[in-house]
């Protein structure tokens, strides 16, 4: 079993949370444990469903291809969270306005406090969740073409959600600004690339 790549990209899927904690935390928003739960739920089915799609998209090709394939999807999507952490270095700050769709949230997950109240609740956990969930479709299935399990994948995934989440409002709570926040995507671009180029000599 891939256990190095199954903990590395539910880690690299994962950062976002932790980004999104840190900044919430920043901004003296709270994130209860039920909010909590319903993001890493959302987050353990866009995985599990993205890694599956990804296994069966490779069940008629041969296990190097196979293989091979998703270590380059893996590493492209590492590439281009690379390009993404500039592009958003480069970004103005989301707007406090509340009212948010769902793509402004898949954007800037930060405007998930719709109501501007300092507690993320359910319903907007929801929409957080789903946006975090789409954000590592991709992820998901670029390892599912590299043959990892997708239950222990989603568990992976679930648990780092739930983890980092916690751990990055207090971290937000503590700090003004963290280099965390600022590059979620570039470590996390580095991340898959590492991911990819192990899965490519594995």
């Amino acid at each position: 079993m891939h256990w190095i790549s199954i903990i590395f990209i539910a880690l690299a899927s994962n950062l976002d949370n932790l980004g999104i904690g840190i900044s919430f935390g920043i901004r003296s928003t709270r994130i209860p444990a039920l909010s909590n739960g319903i993001i890493a739920v959302i987050t353990m089915l866009g995985t599990y469903v993205s890694v599956t799609l990804g296994e069966y998209m490779t069940a008629y090709m041969s296990g190097f291809a196979a293989n091979l394939l998703g270590a380059f999807m893996i590493l492209f999507i590492g590439f281009w969270g690379i390009v993404s952490s500039r592009r958003r270095a480069q970004a103005p700050e989301p707007s406090a306005a509340g009212g948010h769709s769902l793509i402004d949230v898949i954007h800037q997950p930060a405007t998930a406090d719709v109501d501007l109240n300092k507690v993320i609740s359910w319903k907007e956990a929801l929409t957080l969740g789903l946006a975090l969930a789409l954000n590592n479709m991709a992820t998901g299935f670029g390892a599912g073409a590299t043959g990892v399990s997708p239950l222990w994948t989603t568990v992976a995934a679930g648990l780092f959600s739930i983890v980092f989440i916690s751990c990055g409002t207090r971290i937000g709570l503590m700090a003004a600004k963290t280099w965390v926040s600022q590059y979620a995507d570039l470590i996390g671009g580095v991340l898959l690339i590492l991911i990819g180029i192990y899965e490519m000599v594995a």
